[in-house]
């Protein structure tokens, strides 16, 4: 069985980068650095990657045989949030944090994981939910190191609570 061990940390808008494959993780897995995964194709992988790498869509891997994976966020039941105005909307934002929720942060909008009691926290709080399916791409916290984002992205860096140098990448 390959190992993947490394994310591409280039620009694909710099590299010609060909693709040998896709890897479709929830972000449950795309935040764990050891487990077995499987490509799209069936093929089993070994996760290996150093310790505090988030793996987000259109990231690219390395497996041990050379081989150059796409990774592609998994559509996942989420709470999309929204409120009538910014203060509530940060409100919600801020009672979310409290609870230590990994939150995605949209203009206008929060997603976190669907959750019933929270729910029913955001409903007390006058926000509007409503359940959707897509990927999820949380906020990566005050310390996350800077990572590559795809043109139009709006969260930001790689690591959720690691204190680790943050790696610049040439756009």
């Amino acid at each position: 069985m390959v190992e993947i061990r490394t994310r591409i940390q280039v620009s694909r808008k710099v590299y010609d980068i060909r693709t040998k494959g896709v890897l479709t993780l929830p972000f449950e897995y795309r935040v764990k650095s050891r487990h077995v995964a499987k490509l799209d194709s069936g093929e089993t992988v070994a996760m290996a990657l150093p310790r505090g790498e988030i793996l987000r869509g259109g990231d690219l891997v390395v497996a041990s045989d050379g081989r150059v994976f796409e990774v592609v966020a998994l559509p996942e039941k989420l709470l999309h949030v929204e409120c009538a105005d910014a203060v509530a909307l940060a409100r919600a934002a801020y009672h979310l944090g409290n609870r230590h929720v990994a939150v995605q942060v949209g203009d206008g909008w929060l997603r976190i994981a669907y959750d019933h009691v929270l729910e029913t926290m955001l409903k007390g709080l006058d926000a509007a939910t409503s359940e959707i399916e897509a990927p999820f791409e949380p906020e990566a916290g005050a310390y996350g190191g800077g990572h590559h984002h795809h043109e139009g992205e709006r969260t930001s860096g790689a690591r959720i609570h690691e204190f680790g140098v943050p790696v610049k990448v040439a756009e």
